[in-house]
């Protein structure tokens, strides 16, 4: 049943909202664009592309994209920063980065709505990003002085492009950890959203004299600058496989060092497995934002003897998601609505994968579930042409895109196996992966088949993350190239210590795991 007729919460709309960071940043924004950060300054140059919030269509600021050569100058700008923070003593930088912090929190509710209406996250989890942001900083803050000894900033700054789902958490924790550890450091906005948000928090970032460059432009465009530029010191990528592929290839023979998190197709294994109370609840979870996270799992592995009692759950699980307008509560003054997800990052995206859906089943996959828009929370009358209903397709044919490749939307495909040997296959179907999950009850066994998934992270009877703080993250096969990051090894990958030092990870010639 429809719920009753819903209204947006008061005080949320997009013009009061930009009118919030006019306030913030005048420096930042304009009344009809956001600027560009480099050279130290907030320069209005670069043309403005027309964008749309996904939640209701809504026009939004859209990225002012700079040309190849202002590329190069921002890159050049930045090197020259670079090469007078890096002698900051680092008590100093830990203040001015605790100081950048101190401003995040004060405007955090301000940088989450910017979440909800930039790239459509639900309240709850646009405040896990902010939070996740500044907490995990603040814990390099306290440990870094042990992370740093003996070690050095890179010779140039870093450059950082990241994928649009994470602004915060992912892409401006990586740029202050950066900062931290002495170096300048460039981020890219995405182009598919984050722009305001971004752009708020780097002024933050600024105001306390951090060294921080941010620019827009098409990935073409600036490529030569961002990635091939000899003034860089590294370069930190997280996105799809082809883009990744691309970068990969422009840093080949260059020895820069480098960090690429690619897409892989997370899987979630189920064999000689009877605890399905506890993996009920589990499902639900995976729905989180969509699955519009790199390490969500939108493929379920499952033995042919266990099909029915996972279905049972599973159907269960995936009819309680709840999704819709992030904004859109019964009376204005309600607190914000508790959704697993609202729109996909654009209509565009949700296009695309609904056709996907239907082609996987016109080839033979099986329509087990199938969501409609009628269920969703949304305002009267408001485009919803960016959103999904869930859909579950069992047994994908192996023609499909949906078999092989990590669908970013709430699609799930289930695959039945009968042999150890097809689970595995199974598995690791992407030829790497960022994490895993095998659900067993013999965990001497689940400990067994996890060593054979390629994935960096392989849970037993519970999902994994990205991780916090201390915990190591990264990839094998196509999902990671470069370093290893979290904790003492984001440090290491960001700075020089003694001479030949091989840091772990994954390289064309070698994989080397920590310890």
């Amino acid at each position: 049943m429809r719920p009753p007729q819903l209204t947006r919460k008061a005080g949320t709309g997009w013009s009061e909202t930009y009118e919030r960071c006019l306030r913030a940043a005048p420096e930042a924004f304009d009344d009809e664009r956001v600027r560009n950060l480099w050279a130290g300054a907030w320069q209005r140059d670069g043309i403005p592309q027309p964008a749309v919030s996904p939640v209701d269509g809504t026009p939004v600021p859209g990225p002012p994209q700079l040309t190849a050569g202002e590329g190069h100058e921002a890159v050049r700008a930045a090197h020259d920063a670079h090469q007078t923070w890096r002698r900051v003593p680092l008590a100093e930088r830990r203040a001015r980065v605790g100081a950048a912090l101190d401003a995040l929190t004060e405007h955090r509710d301000l940088l989450a709505l910017l979440l909800v209406w930039e790239i459509g996250k639900p309240w709850k989890l646009a405040c896990q990003d902010v939070d996740r942001c500044v907490d995990g900083v603040r814990w390099y803050l306290e440990e870094c002085e042990g992370q740093l000894a003996g070690r050095v900033a890179l010779d140039g700054p870093v450059s950082n492009i990241a994928s649009w789902n994470y602004p915060m958490s992912v892409l401006m924790h990586a740029v202050l950890v950066q900062v931290l550890a002495g170096n300048a450091a460039i981020a890219k906005v995405p182009t598919n959203g984050g722009l305001s948000c971004l752009a708020l928090a780097s002024a933050l970032a600024v105001r306390e004299g951090l060294p921080v460059t941010l620019i827009s432009g098409g990935g073409a465009e600036l490529s030569p600058a961002l990635v091939g530029s000899d003034l860089l010191g590294c370069v930190a990528f997280v996105g799809g496989r082809a883009a990744g592929g691309r970068v990969a290839a422009a840093l080949s023979g260059t020895g820069r060092r480098h960090m690429l998190e690619q897409e892989g197709l997370n899987t979630w294994g189920v064999w000689e497995y009877s605890d399905f109370g506890l993996l009920g609840g589990q499902l639900r979870k995976t729905f989180d934002y969509g699955k519009q996270r790199c390490t969500a799992y939108p493929r379920f592995v499952v033995q042919r003897e266990l099909l029915d009692r996972f279905l049972d759950v599973y159907l269960a699980a995936v009819k309680e998601v709840r999704f819709g307008n992030p904004l859109a509560v019964e009376r204005p003054d309600d607190d914000f609505p508790e959704l697993d997800f609202g729109p996909l990052i654009n209509n565009a995206k949700a296009k695309e994968l609904a056709g996907l859906t239907g082609d996987t089943i016109a080839a033979g996959g099986l329509p087990i579930h199938r969501g409609s828009l009628d269920a969703g929370r949304f305002l009267p009358g408001q485009d919803t042409s960016a959103y999904l209903a869930p859909a579950t397709i069992l047994s994908p044919p192996r023609s499909s895109p949906l078999f092989h490749a990590e669908p970013f939307g709430p699609v799930d495909t289930i695959v039945v196996v009968d042999t150890r040997a097809e689970l595995l296959s199974a598995m690791n179907v992407s030829n790497g992966a960022l994490v895993a999950t095998v659900s067993c009850d013999d965990e001497a066994l689940a400990a067994e088949l996890a060593s054979e998934i390629r994935a960096f992270k392989v849970g037993i009877n519970r999902p994994r993350s990205r991780g916090d703080r201390d915990e190591t993250f990264g990839g094998h096969g196509n999902a990671w190239r470069g370093a290893f990051v979290g904790g003492d090894l984001l440090t290491r990958a960001i700075t020089r210590g003694p001479h030949a030092e091989r840091l772990p990870g994954n390289y064309p010639d070698y994989t080397l795991l920590p310890a």
